[in-house]
């Protein structure tokens, strides 16, 4: 009997949820391994010899170990453990998944990231004060500028970023953004009405599992800032 592959997360960590969520929708078998960043569980030596850059999400099938969001994404869809509609198999339709992964990194990806890291995580760990209210309005800037971005270039003509149907694009691109709720951030309908939409499409698109992966995001994002991990 072949293996189960193992599935080390985190559902604070966006590309864990995502991926959490596409698992669920394929009906696809793994175990459960979840890593507590807020205990920096991902920095022991155990978790090393599972994710040698020592970050989530991480798969682990037999003695094959590997990282990263987007090389996972392939690699699941490779051994047909993700349904066709979340990643094609049309040569067009994957490439175009694929374009998104790859521009998602130095966009939405790296601006989302920044404005977290910096109005939440390291204040409400006490790595660094909350930064000053200039800092905070340039970071809100580079999200919107990306923002605009998604609005206008992946979401002019498509209820998906794809297309017609849900793919692993659209789990990863809205994960991205729902982080910002804990930054106490959401996306103004009148000034991105596309992307809010969409936001909504997919969070339909993936009921239940959408709502379960980020019950923690929409739980801290109510509590007030001042709550550590």
């Amino acid at each position: 009997m072949a293996q189960s592959i193992k599935y080390y997360y985190d559902l604070l960590s966006p590309p864990s949820r995502a991926l959490w969520v596409a698992l669920k929708l394929a009906k696809t078998p793994f175990e459960d391994c979840p890593v507590a960043l807020r205990k920096r569980e991902q920095l022991t030596d155990e978790y090393k010899n599972i994710n040698r850059f020592q970050k989530v999400p991480a798969l682990v099938n037999g003695n094959f170990h590997l990282s990263e969001s987007g090389a996972m994404v392939r690699y699941l869809a490779a051994k047909n453990q993700l349904t066709e509609q979340l990643y094609p198999k049309s040569l067009e339709d994957r490439a175009r998944v694929d374009e998104f992964l790859e521009w998602q990194h130095f966009n939405l990806r790296m601006v989302t990231l920044t404005y977290f890291r910096d109005v939440w995580l390291f204040p409400v760990n006490g790595i660094k004060p909350k930064p000053k209210q200039e800092h905070v309005e340039k970071l809100i800037k580079n999200v919107e500028g990306s923002l605009g971005l998604l609005e206008r270039l992946w979401l002019d003509k498509d209820n998906f970023l794809i297309g017609q149907n849900l793919t692993v694009a659209d789990l990863l691109g809205s994960a991205d953004i729902e982080q910002l709720k804990l930054c106490q951030y959401t996306v103004d309908d009148k000034k991105f009405p596309k992307v809010a939409k969409w936001l909504d499409r997919v969070r339909e698109a993936a009921h239940p599992y959408y709502d379960e992966a980020h019950a923690f995001v929409n739980k801290k994002s109510q509590q007030p800032a001042q709550a550590k991990l």
